[in-house]
């Protein structure tokens, strides 16, 4: 039975003004249908986060927690339907949706730690001789209405990262999720409203364009925090006016490999980076830098490795490549690599599309202008290139728009550190890829990549904001 996810606004389900369709980006079949807000609704669901935040910003660091305790294992409980969900509408294979799941299990139960650690600090007024005897208190308050725009990729795992800390700080939250993948934030809604936040703390509005206008337009709203593509969330800013706004935009991810790199290890993470869900994560790796000495000792085994994962459908435990999400993405896909091999790129292995299932690709020999290079592909293509300089390797890797995270494979400490200083990115990643992540590390990007920093404690800081209590004990 096809199952039908409605609107949750003020603690209640509610029909939406409209029910689309979600059908499997692997086989097309019809999968689920979502109810879309109009505008009114839209207004709705914000006048019941402005009113909730009354309650929600008085609840007790013990209060926060426990909701956020009982969302961490209500998910944990609900794992396989939210995994099931999550390979029905993204196309990601069972293997990774459970993965994903686990991680959305960890990023609420950080969030409950977070809550209880919202601290504050003492600091010393008394600098001039007529200040003596004062002392101000700093901590944390939330401020109001937030609102969450989620993309296809992550549809439970990067909701969590912006619903959870939301709650932590005794905000409230409007989700508003990609239409493709909404059945599976529909089902952690189910969950957070059996909760003890309060009813209209977190409201679930699947809306269009036109509907999500209201965001930008109501002064209750506080904060917008995005992530999808660079072209809307830049210019989501640029409309947001005095709103604050964390954008978590695309990435160019690069990985570099040093001759003294363990290649046992590096080898199985690389292949894992460049692949995991077709390549569509911001950090999935895009491009590899090889350094000369181990180019062909490395390709021959990246080469074998890729040959041997095996694509289908992402419903059965053994598939490693699902489908890309859609139809078109794979079409760009292929043009992308057409105009690659027009222009001198050798093709090593892969580079077939067949509907919206896309070979892994490896390409030797690419013009790093060329768009499968320099812009964000989010396909299951890589492009590899040998170095002999390594700081030379560093300035390839900054030659991107983007800036999210870059990996480094040596056990050079002072390269690293070189890495660490020149690299222009978020984080970089030393003996490891640079799609690596766990949720409480502060995560974001700098160039086109957005600005601004996930993970619990550091999404919490800009969902809240500094206070001072100046205290006169001179009287």
């Amino acid at each position: 039975m096809i199952g039908e996810y409605k609107l949750l606004i003020d603690g209640k389900w509610v029909s939406g003004k409209e029910v689309k369709e979600t059908c499997s980006p692997y086989d097309q079949s019809v999968v689920g249908r979502v109810h879309f807000a109009d505008a009114h609704q839209v207004r709705g669901a914000v006048d019941s986060a402005h009113l909730a935040f009354q309650k929600t910003k008085m609840l007790s660091s013990y209060e926060r927690a426990k909701a956020l305790e009982f969302v961490s294992d209500q998910i944990a409980k609900n794992k396989e339907e939210l995994a099931r969900s999550i390979v029905m509408g993204a196309g990601k294979t069972m293997k990774a949706a459970r993965v994903e799941a686990d991680r959305a299990v960890s990023t609420f139960q950080i969030a409950s730690e977070e809550a209880k650690r919202m601290n504050g600090e003492i600091i010393p007024l008394d600098l001039s001789p007529q200040t003596s005897d004062r002392w101000g208190l700093v901590r944390r308050f939330p401020i109001g209405v937030m609102v969450g725009i989620t993309p296809f990729n992550f549809p439970l795992n990067l909701v969590a990262h912006k619903v959870a800390p939301a709650m932590a700080s005794g905000n409230t939250m409007l989700l508003r999720p990609a239409s493709q993948v909404a059945m599976t934030s529909s089902i952690l809604a189910e969950i957070i409203v059996q909760s003890d936040f309060p009813a209209g703390g977190f409201n679930h509005i699947p809306c269009g364009y036109s509907a999500a206008d209201v965001f930008l337009e109501d002064d209750r709203i506080k904060k917008i925090t995005f992530t999808g593509s660079p072209d809307i969330g830049w210019e989501l800013k640029k409309r947001a006016n005095k709103k604050r706004v964390t954008l978590e935009l695309g990435g160019n991810a690069a990985v570099v490999i040093e001759p003294d790199a363990n290649l046992d290890f590096a080898l199985p993470r690389t292949v894992l980076g460049a692949y995991a869900y077709s390549g569509q994560i911001c950090i999935s790796i895009q491009r590899i830098f090889l350094h000369k000495k181990i180019y062909d000792r490395f390709m021959a085994r990246f080469l074998d490795a890729t040959t041997k994962l095996k694509i289908g459908n992402p419903m059965e435990e053994s598939t490693d490549i699902g489908p890309m999400i859609n139809l078109d993405a794979a079409k760009q896909t292929e043009e992308w690599l057409e105009e690659a091999l027009a222009n001198g790129a050798r093709l090593l292995c892969g580079g077939k599309r067949d509907s919206a299932m896309f070979e892994p690709t490896i390409l030797e020999n690419v013009k790093p202008e060329l768009r499968i290079s320099c812009q964000e592909a989010f396909a299951p293509v890589v492009v590899v290139s040998p170095y002999e300089d390594f700081e030379l390797a560093l300035r390839s890797v900054n030659d991107s728009i983007y800036g999210l995270q870059a990996g480094v494979f040596t056990n050079d400490l002072k390269k690293a550190f070189q890495a660490y200083e020149s690299l222009d990115v978020g984080g970089v990643i030393c003996n490891d890829i640079p799609t690596f992540r766990i949720d409480h590390m502060p995560y974001g990007g700098v160039k086109e990549s957005g600005f601004g920093r996930e993970g619990l404690k550091y999404a919490i800081e800009e969902m809240t904001e500094l206070k001072l209590l100046a205290v006169n004990l001179n009287i």
